[in-house]
This record gives C-alpha cells, sequence and structure tokens, in this order.
C-alpha cells in the first residue's frame, strides 16, 4: 500500500503540472487511507505537500509574469491568520466526538473528511464546467472588507481540510482584485504556497511530531510529478484530461464519504 501511496505522491504532480489544478486535493485521502495517518496528520502533511507543489508552479508562474506580488500579499496575509488559527487553535483542541445523538457519534475525522468530501465535488464541479474562466480587466482595484472576509474563510477551510482551494481563491481574486485571468491563476498559486507552508510552520510544525523524511520523500515525487506533467503537458490535451480527473475526483469523493459515514460509522 505504501508504493501505491508513493506512486500516488507522483500522479498528484502529474495532474498539477498538466492541468495546473486538482491533484493537490487527492493529497489528503492517499495519507489518510494509504498511509493510515488519522485526520490531524493528513491534513497537516497535506498542507506543506500542497504548499511545497505551489510554490513550485507559482515561481514558474512568476517566471512568466503571471503573479501579482502586491495582490499576493494582500490576499495571503488573512488568508494565513486564517489557517493559522485554525491549525494552531482549533484542530489541537477539538475532542474526538464532537457531538452525538442517540447511539450516533460524529467525530472530529468525519467532521474534518465530510468538510473535505464536499468540497472535493466542487473542486470537481469546477473542472467539469464548460464555461470559460473570464478575467478582469487588469486594472487592479482592491475591496479590502471583502477581501479579509474571504481571505479568513478560505484560510480556515483550508486550515481544517488540508487542500489548497485554489477553485475558491481564482474567482476571488478575478471579482475582488479585477485580475486577468492568467494572472489571476499564478497569483493564486503564491498565495496556495504562502498560507498552507505558514500554517504548517507556524501551527502543526509547533504542536506535533513530524516525520520529517516521510514527508520529504512524499513532497520530492510530487514535485517530481508536476515538472513530468509540464513537459508531457505539451503532447497531451489538458481539457480532455481535466474532465476525466474531475470524474475521478466525483468517485473519490463518494469513497471518502463512505468510509467515514458509512463504512466506519457500522
Amino acid at each position: 500500500m505504501e508504493i501505491v501511496g508513493y506512486f500516488l505522491a507522483l500522479v498528484v504532480g502529474l495532474s498539477l503540472g498538466l492541468i495546473g489544478g486538482g491533484g493537490s486535493i487527492l493529497a489528503v485521502p492517499i495519507l489518510a487511507y494509504l498511509f493510515s495517518f488519522d485526520e490531524k496528520v493528513a491534513t497537516a502533511y497535506s498542507l506543506f505537500v500542497v504548499g511545497s507543489a505551489a510554490l513550485v508552479g507559482g515561481l514558474r508562474q512568476s517566471k512568466n509574469d503571471n503573479v501579482d506580488w502586491k495582490t499576493a500579499i494582500v490576499f495571503g496575509i488573512p488568508a494565513i491568520i486564517g489557517v493559522w488559527i485554525i491549525r494552531h487553535f482549533v484542530v489541537p483542541e477539538l475532542p474526538g466526538i464532537l457531538f452525538s445523538f442517540g447511539d450516533f457519534d460524529f467525530t472530529r475525522r468525519m467532521g474534518m473528511f465530510g468538510l473535505f468530501s464536499i468540497l472535493m465535488f466542487w473542486a470537481a464541479y469546477t473542472m467539469l464546467s464548460n464555461k470559460e474562466r473570464k478575467g478582469g480587466t487588469g486594472e487592479i482595484k482592491y475591496n479590502y472588507p471583502l477581501i479579509i472576509v474571504e481571505g479568513l474563510i478560505v484560510g480556515g477551510v483550508t486550515g481544517f481540510v488540508g487542500a489548497g482551494g485554489g477553485f475558491l481563491i481564482i474567482p476571488a481574486l478575478v471579482v475582488l482584485a479585477n485580475l486577468e485571468i492568467k494572472k489571476a491563476i499564478g497569483t493564486s498559486l503564491i498565495i496556495i504556497a504562502l498560507k498552507s507552508l505558514m500554517g504548517f510552520f507556524l501551527g502543526d510544525a509547533l504542536t506535533m511530531n513530524i516525520d520529517w523524511n516521510f514527508l520529504f520523500l512524499f513532497t520530492s515525487l510530487t514535485i517530481v510529478g508536476i515538472f513530468l506533467g509540464v513537459h508531457l503537458g505539451k503532447y497531451i490535451d489538458g481539457k480532455r484530461l481535466k474532465k476525466g480527473f474531475g470524474y475521478f475526483i466525483i468517485v473519490m469523493a463518494i469513497f471518502i464519504f463512505a468510509m467515514e459515514f458509512i463504512v466506519k460509522a457500522n
């Protein structure tokens, strides 16, 4: 199972390199079901993997002038605060059983993975949608109150489920900062890297024991996969892959939901 898990770490990177997203959302189920980490560790390690992968992608986009650094910082600060609050203060204090009704116990794991599966459906919908992403005019302007609220919410969600949330950030950059779509995509990668890595180092790295050897190996395979994906992307139709991957994410979301709420609940 571990060999399969390491292979899928490569697949996570391949997806990110080929279609520019989606792969990081697989990190949590791989860590939870193939490496048998609990919900706290799986989401924590996912933050490191997602953040590292996004940093590599974001720096590549920056070379092509597709990152607006000021916008990344403006959006990134409230997102970092949101993920830090959740990872440092909330997750360590969550009880194993959140609440009970009758004989049914709603556990912390159900809460974290249940929300995660819902976000997977949402991510799949954005991949399968035929609508072309429309960007702003490029004349950058900031709606600071909404940016702060959006950053705190997205950071909080990222902290709770361990996913980057690019499908939430990109539309926000277009609507709240008027970015062109290419710059919104590149800038979102830097924001994901900032909030994921800062959330991990300011939260989890201070509150739990980290298996750095495993984490560096898993992350390295993911980054190798990114470069392979970028190379293969020159020869493969990304749109078809994106749809296929969207359907795969739906299957994975159903699997996670069934495992946590049907199989383990019984």
